[in-house]
């Protein structure tokens, strides 16, 4: 087991995101979900949508990575996926129970690894070489960075409860 107590409450964050998002987003109708967090920025739908699709991608990296010898990790636009008709319009419903299965399932994976698996790597085409330890820092901060903008965002407006 992953003795680091950083790397387990990078772990931790991962684990409560679906909570933490869910708690932002709270009482905010399609008026205000369809508001992007910064101008030119994405709406609070399409970052909500985002996280959904980003988790699922750093989840199959992750195992990737677990099963396979230096796994080339697939990139993709998220520009062009936060763009998309499901991405854009659909009710946050499915994307909100897509982000409590994988991130269940994801913890449970992350709390079983060993020391020596958090040193495992994948290659990215844009970044280069990144550990697994690397990659749970990154989706600890990314799920949080966009958890604040929503929440900034929220303040900002006078949306708070």
């Amino acid at each position: 087991m992953i003795t680091s107590p950083e790397i387990r409450a990078l772990i931790d964050e991962i684990r409560f995101l679906p909570e933490a998002i869910s708690q932002a987003i709270r009482n905010l109708d399609d008026v205000k979900l369809d508001k992007p967090y910064r101008k030119g920025g994405w709406t609070v739908r399409q970052v909500v949508h985002h996280l959904a699709d980003s988790h699922i991608n750093a989840y199959i990296r992750m195992k990737l990575i677990l099963t396979e010898d230096k796994p080339t990790l697939k990139p993709y636009d998220q520009d062009l996926w936060a763009a998309l008709p499901d991405s854009k319009y659909l009710s946050l419903e499915s994307s909100l129970l897509i982000l409590r299965g994988v991130h269940f399932r994801w913890t449970v994976l992350l709390d079983s690894l060993t020391d020596d698996a958090i040193i495992r790597t994948g290659l990215h085409p844009e970044i280069g070489e990144v550990t697994l330890g690397n990659m749970i820092e990154t989706y600890s901060r990314h799920g949080m960075n966009h958890i604040m903008q929503i929440t900034d965002l929220r303040e900002r407006m006078g949306w708070n409860d």
